[in-house]
């Protein structure tokens, strides 16, 4: 029943998702950056968060939304999952996304990224790609918009060992605004590479902004420090939530980790 509700939303979100595309092409050259934010990507991300719910029984709880601040920010999050690349726009008043150049080459899909003014960058473009997506960022930054970047550069596994990328860091040291990390446990209940979606409630935390200022190397310590033991957490609560229906691996390794045995036991 599980696979079957998630055919049936894969279906309607790609349905929903070209529709949205068609009705609003004609209207793209007309529409300025803000008037497509409101009247198109706020509608397709609620419609979507609408069908996940109704359909497969997947719905999110966000913790820590007063922990947002005001103005120019950079957000660091965590990434499992497509979901959370929809889910967490509506947080923001005028966030930018950085992503990856092939996604603007995408026919249509490109054309609205372009004229949302995400931010690409080129992965394999080394020094030159970096300070390009700075130039891009502080641009964007001066008219008072939010950077969403994740830290990790692509989507990880639910409970996956971390592996944080250099560009936050110089993003953080360049901008010089707070960064707000956001951790979550999207990928159990909307895995990658895979048809299944998993009815549950996600959970996202948003941590306390980190203030600029830091050097390099701390910024980078503490995101994954803090990113990582909440997800962890979080991870754990959706294991509880799921039982059975939770990832094999994950809960034979969440089963390990609890059992007696796998404790060092001390010399008395």
């Amino acid at each position: 029943m599980t696979f079957l509700r998630s055919l049936v939303f894969q279906i309607a979100f790609y349905l929903v998702t070209t529709l949205y595309l068609l009705a609003f092409l004609p209207a793209l050259p007309l529409l300025s950056r803000q008037g497509l934010w409101r009247t198109g990507v706020l509608w397709w991300v609620a419609t979507t968060m609408f069908l996940l719910r109704v359909i497969v029984g997947t719905r999110a709880e966000f913790r820590g939304i007063e922990n947002i601040p005001e103005g120019p920010l950079l957000i660091a999050s965590k990434h499992q999952s497509a979901w959370e690349t929809l889910a967490l726009l509506p947080l923001f008043s005028d966030p930018a996304f950085i992503l990856k150049r092939e996604l603007m080459s995408i026919p249509v899909f490109g054309w609205f990224a372009a004229r949302a003014r995400m931010i690409p960058v080129d992965r394999k473009g080394g020094s030159a790609a970096l300070k390009a997506m700075t130039r891009r960022a502080q641009a964007d930054m001066a008219e008072g918009r939010q950077i969403l970047i994740f830290p990790e550069g692509t989507r990880r596994p639910a409970g996956a060992p971390p592996d944080y990328k250099f560009g936050v860091a110089h993003l953080y040291s360049s901008l010089g605004v707070p960064c707000l990390p956001i951790a979550l446990n999207s990928g159990l209940y909307w895995p990658r590479r895979s048809i299944l979606k998993r009815p549950g409630t996600i959970l996202v935390e948003i941590l306390p902004p980190i203030p600029p200022g830091l050097p390099r190397q701390k910024i980078m310590a503490r995101l994954e420090a803090d990113i990582e033991a909440a997800s962890d957490r979080l991870l754990a609560e959706g294991l509880a939530e799921l039982g059975p229906r939770a990832p094999a691996d994950l809960r034979a390794r969440a089963s390990a980790e609890s059992s007696p045995l796998s404790t060092p036991v001390e010399n008395s």
